[in-house]
């Protein structure tokens, strides 16, 4: 049994502001807490149920999981299973928890993609790690060149008929295929909500390929994920790369990707969030909810002090004029 209480102002409007999705019915918190990092099996459990708890004090209500976040696949669900037994099955139906499938799950031809298979099977696997009867939020957590468009779209249909999500998302389909989608899912009466793209100070294909302002035309709300680079938009690489970081892994965050030419913009940003009186993340996270269509940012934490800094980034002033794009190919996977 769990001595965990919710603060009780945490929907005071000083603490967190809430944007409506798209048309639909739903508010969601401009910052959203991300499952990505932080939460497998290999991390520690009470550190991340202190982030979780400091999220909801504070008015963030949407956590964004996927079927493979972890290390290892699942277990992070099974951490959010473990969060609602212990601390928030009281709070349930204050919650808005969303879960993915379509990239590597388990091993053999039905365990990735976007087959009708896999998505139904897969999040029957999440519901079950996560100890819920439905999410209120299920993902085509990417675009399956291979199977056909209807096949993976009227699966997402049938598992909000069968009650198992309550909303459907998609997440980095190509422009074509996202109005497909669009076109497909509210001729049967289960409306696109939200699509998920990287929007960021060092990534703007979204709104360089049409798709941000397209979502904004047909009332679909836009979640901008990885929203600072994976800490190449924070202070924490101005200065070398620092013992322990994620990119000393050189996992998902290469060496490689921090060239002589971007270090020279990152600094250049810095300045200019000095000036503004903000860090170069909260400056880097209120240029993206200042983007027209965006709903919120995905953010992630290694500790509630981290994420008491990214909310800062809600209250911040807009920018008059835009910050000028980094003029160089960027990949922060190379």
């Amino acid at each position: 049994m769990s001595n965990y209480i919710a603060d009780e102002k945490r929907y005071d409007e000083s603490t967190m502001l809430y944007n409506r999705c798209g048309k639909s019915g739903v508010l969601l918190p401009r910052v959203s807490l991300g499952f990505w990092h932080n939460f497998g099996a290999v991390d520690d459990y009470q550190r991340a149920r202190k982030i979780t708890q400091y999220a909801f004090d504070h008015g963030i209500t949407h956590f964004d999981l996927a079927n493979n976040y972890g290390p290892p696949y699942g277990s992070a669900e099974e951490t959010m299973g473990k969060l609602m037994d212990e601390d928030f099955r009281p709070y349930r139906d204050e919650l808005f928890i969303s879960t993915k499938a379509g990239y590597d799950m388990w091993p053999g031809p039905y365990g990735d993609w976007g087959s009708r298979k896999y998505l139904i099977a897969s999040l029957d696997q999440s519901l079950k790690r996560m100890h819920l009867d439905y999410v209120d939020l299920f993902y085509s957590h990417r675009y399956d060149p291979n199977t056909p468009l209807e096949e993976t779209l009227q699966a997402l249909v049938d598992i909000v008929r069968s009650g198992k999500a309550l909303y459907i998302g998609i997440s980095r389909w190509p422009l074509e295929a996202l109005k497909v989608a669009t076109k497909y899912l509210k001729e049967r009466d289960v409306p696109l909500l939200i699509y998920q793209g990287r929007i960021n100070l060092l990534d703007r294909q979204p709104i360089n390929e049409g798709i941000l302002d397209y979502c904004d035309s047909e009332g679909i709300g836009f979640i901008s994920f990885s929203p600072l680079a994976q800490g190449l938009l924070t202070d924490r690489y101005l200065n070398g790369i620092p013992e322990g970081s994620r990119m000393t892994r050189e996992h998902f965050l290469k060496h490689s990707a921090l060239t002589p030419e971007l270090l020279e913009y990152l600094k250049g940003l810095n300045d200019m969030a000095s000036q503004r009186g903000e860090t170069l993340a909260e400056m880097a996270l209120s240029w993206i909810l200042h983007q027209k269509g965006v709903t919120t940012v995905l953010v992630g934490a290694s500790s509630p002090e981290q994420l008491g800094k990214n909310l800062k980034s809600v209250f911040s002033d807009d920018f008059g004029a835009d910050i000028p794009a980094f003029d160089k190919p960027f990949n922060d996977r190379t």
